[in-house]
């Protein structure tokens, strides 16, 4: 997967790069698709706007730029009215959206509904020394810390991720259920609640190698692909459990109100092979559009 910091958080939109830019990306990343007019004024006050949000939130989402003088049948795609109107795509859909110049305090409000800004990456030392630290060691110090400053919010993310390192998964979720609404939608808190929703498809579940017989018997038994795919995803074989996935995605889209696609998403939120998860996204996408 490229680097965030090496693509430009901001691009333009034709007919021809909708579908691969905006579509298929945005199952990865939401794209805010800005309609606007070289002469329209509003336009020339929202858009550097956008643009700086866009480089603030650091790959959070990318900003799409569509000149509907040059590209009418796109605009007319959307039933663009007036400029400038701008849309947020998010796994391959449109999920909200505006018209007009907002203020900059009303676009972050907006922005907040769906995504949260990335942090930069951490400095080496501190990698060195996460590395060092065991996942018990994380819970104490994440515990010591909110006893220091219970007003800091962000503590309880830290610890709420550390007890699902610990493999505290009842903790974890309690810990998750009690965030503030700003900390619900951080994107460490949506990879968490990705995590455990895998790990409770396997309460109850049958051990690997009778998910295995049972599907080898049967290969429309979608429950036991599932599952056998949450096996091996969370067993250390993301690329064979991702493989199950598909296949339901492939022959049963519907089954369990889109339980393929849900699981393929889950499991892209928990990855952190970017080159895996980039290959089966592009296979996801082939079958969806």
């Amino acid at each position: 997967m490229t680097d965030a910091t090496t693509v430009s958080p901001v691009f333009d939109v034709d007919q021809q790069t909708f579908e691969s830019d905006v579509l298929q990306a945005s199952l990865s990343t939401p794209v805010l698709v800005d309609f606007w007019a070289t002469w329209c004024e509003p336009c020339k006050t929202l858009g550097p706007m956008l643009e700086k949000l866009a480089v603030e939130y650091n790959g959070a989402f990318r900003l799409g730029k569509v000149d509907v003088d040059t590209q009418q049948e796109l605009a007319g795609m959307f039933g663009i009215r007036s400029v400038p109107t701008v849309v947020l795509v998010k796994d391959g859909q449109v999920l909200d959206g505006f018209s007009g110049a907002l203020p900059e305090g009303q676009l972050r409000e907006f922005l907040s509904r769906h995504v949260q800004p990335l942090e930069a990456a951490p400095a080496d030392d501190a990698i060195a020394e996460a590395d060092a630290e065991t996942p018990e060691q994380a819970v104490q110090r994440c515990q010591q810390a909110i006893a220091a400053e219970p007003a800091r919010a962000e503590l309880k993310l830290d610890l709420a991720l550390a007890l699902m390192h610990a493999g505290q998964t009842s903790a974890a979720e309690a810990a998750l259920a009690a965030l503030p609404i700003n900390l619900a939608t951080d994107a460490r808190a949506v990879r968490l609640r990705s995590e455990l929703d895998l790990a409770h498809a396997l309460q109850d579940a049958p051990a690997l190698v009778e998910l295995q017989r049972r599907v080898d018997a049967d290969g429309n038994d979608w429950e036991a692909r599932d599952q056998l795919g949450v096996r091996l995803l969370l067993g250390g074989e993301p690329a064979a459990g991702l493989d199950q996935f598909l296949a339901i995605l492939q022959n049963a889209r519907d089954w369990n109100e889109g339980q393929g696609k849900k699981r393929l998403l889950a499991a892209f939120a928990t990855l952190d092979d970017g080159e895996l998860v980039s290959r089966y996204r592009r296979r996801m996408a082939s079958l969806l559009f």
